[in-house]
């Protein structure tokens, strides 16, 4: 039984989120990628990106503390390498994309648009540390509708695009409704919170401190949007995390932080959601 999300037809609910999965070539150590509903690319920018100095990653009692700055090579290496491998191994692909100009993300959309492979486009409207990474900062809803309605405008018809918006609980019904109505299929809620790390850098902080916040994000966006096609993330580990997130009204749940200490997560997931529908259906 196959899940509609706003246009883009999954296999199952479980999608690896942005940034976590590698190029793929590491995850598909562990599993084989077609088993998953998506796979969700790291963010790619038109231009490559050396990313932030070291240490990048600091792992705390609550979660994971990160400032990788955005490490990615550009488009044209990830077209003609990381794209092609994902879907030679059966991935069901969306691209993450992020600029620092809506020029930009009209250029990424348009040449990804014309890309063999590409399921659909994820906007990352929600860096927890734009300014210092140099992507364009929308904290604004209206914002975030320019860059989502400037991509929007350059997509094949039938692409679907997905909006990654911030887990701000007094925003996010607003910045929710406004990028569907610039053109978004779905609504990605839930991202890395703002932080630190020791040394006072800018970074973000995900994992299982994030994932109450994010499970009402979810909640509030539902009530308000019922018909809003949704996706939840943030801080899920485990079977009864991404059922909570599901009966909040997410239609899919990404995977992310959980896959560093189990790569094998999101798959078991899938596996195990999988069943149940197969049960139901």
């Amino acid at each position: 039984m196959s899940i509609d999300l706003g246009g883009l037809t999954l296999a199952n609910p479980v999608m690896v989120a942005s940034g976590c999965g590698g190029t793929g070539r590491e995850l598909a150590a562990y599993v084989d990628l077609h088993e998953l509903g998506a796979f969700v690319t790291r963010t790619i920018t038109l231009n490559p990106r050396a990313g932030g100095p070291v240490p990048r990653i600091l792992e705390t009692p609550s979660g994971l503390v990160h400032a990788v700055g955005l490490q990615n090579p550009g488009l044209e290496p990830f077209l003609a390498s990381e794209l092609p491998q994902l879907v030679q191994q059966g991935a069901r692909v969306v691209v993450s994309i992020a600029g620092t100009t809506l020029g930009e993300y009209a250029e990424l959309a348009r040449r990804l648009g014309r890309a063999p492979g590409v399921a659909a486009v994820e906007v990352n409207l929600s860096s927890p540390d734009a300014v210092a990474s140099g992507v364009l900062d929308v904290r604004e809803p209206f914002h975030a509708a320019n860059v989502v309605a400037a991509v929007h405008r350059e997509l094949p018809r039938g692409l679907p695009l997905l909006a990654k918006v911030r887990p701000d609980l007094i925003r996010v019904v607003e910045s929710a409704r406004t990028v569907l109505e610039a053109g978004a299929a779905a609504v990605v809620v839930g991202n890395a919170l703002p932080a630190a790390m020791p040394d006072g850098r800018p970074a973000g902080l995900s994992g299982p401190a994030i994932r109450p916040l994010a499970l009402r994000c979810v909640t509030e966006v539902r009530d308000a949007l019922p018909d809003a096609a949704i996706v939840g993330c943030g801080g899920i580990a485990d079977e009864a995390d991404a059922r909570s997130f599901l009966a909040a009204g997410a239609t899919a749940v990404q995977v992310g932080t959980a896959l560093l200490h189990d790569p094998t997560t999101a798959a078991r997931l899938a596996r195990a959601l999988t069943t149940d529908r197969e049960v139901i259906g």
